[in-house]
């Protein structure tokens, strides 16, 4: 069966809704959670994703907050920390590296951090690794030296939730052929495209199809519901 692997901006719209979505989300479907860490420049993420990282922090989000909400979820489903390298680094790479251990975390999701960059810290503890359709053969092979985890295909060149479309039947050849890892889709991944993106691949990456709901002027008890059948209906798609 296809995964789906559900990010929610951590905090927002404050740290018990958090706990919430997790539990709905699980429920719902979903095989993991990525919990996004707020930060003032996500440069990967459109303009969605950027609201409410934007919201988030203005309400008060601090560190503490994903290291309490991992601690009490990670048993029941799997978590992983998505962050810009910003985050990491002024907290002490070392020290949420402990932290995620300590909370039962899977590994870290950091798009700004280039594959160069990623040999100093690989062996600390599980980075996820992308690919992407501009790509060489001989970089993917580079890159899936040490996969970890699962792979993270970026559907597009650009930020989350802009919709474009690519051929990716190449890349999905050209990295099963190369590795057994777990291969899954983000970018673009929503109710309307996610049978035809999940094609190939062994999982699904949603983000902004969740994140927009979270930004509607509705009771939050109205948004557990929204984004629980937005759940429901992606995981039958990719599994259809």
């Amino acid at each position: 069966m296809k995964k789906l692997v559900s990010y929610i901006t951590t905090g927002y719209p404050d740290k018990n809704f958090t706990f919430d979505l997790i539990n709905t989300l699980k429920e719902s479907g979903s095989d993991a959670i990525e919990l996004g860490i707020p930060f003032s420049d996500p440069v990967a993420d459109g303009p969605v994703i950027q609201e409410a990282n934007k919201r988030a922090l203005e309400l008060g989000f601090r560190l503490k907050d994903i290291f309490e909400i991992s601690k009490k979820t990670a048993k029941e489903i799997d978590v992983y920390w998505m962050g810009y390298f910003n985050n990491f680094y002024h907290k002490g790479y070392d020290l949420m590296v402990q932290e995620a251990k300590n909370a039962g975390v899977k590994g870290f999701i950091i798009p700004d951090m280039p594959h160069e960059e990623t040999r100093s810290y690989e062996d600390k503890f599980p980075l996820i690794s992308f690919v992407a359709p501009t790509d060489s053969t001989n970089r993917i092979k580079q890159i899936l030296k040490k996969p970890k985890e699962f792979i993270y295909l970026v559907a597009y060149a650009g930020i989350t939730g802009s919709g474009k479309q690519e051929d990716l039947s190449k890349i999905i050849k050209t990295v099963k052929k190369i590795t057994d890892t777990p291969l899954y889709i983000g970018f673009g991944v929503n109710e309307k495209t996610a049978r035809e993106k999940s094609k190939g691949v062994d999982g699904v990456i949603v983000g902004s199809a969740f994140i927009k709901v979270l930004l509607e002027d509705i009771s939050n008890s109205e948004k557990l519901k929204k984004i629980s059948k937005i759940a429901k209906t992606i995981k039958e798609e990719i599994n259809s």
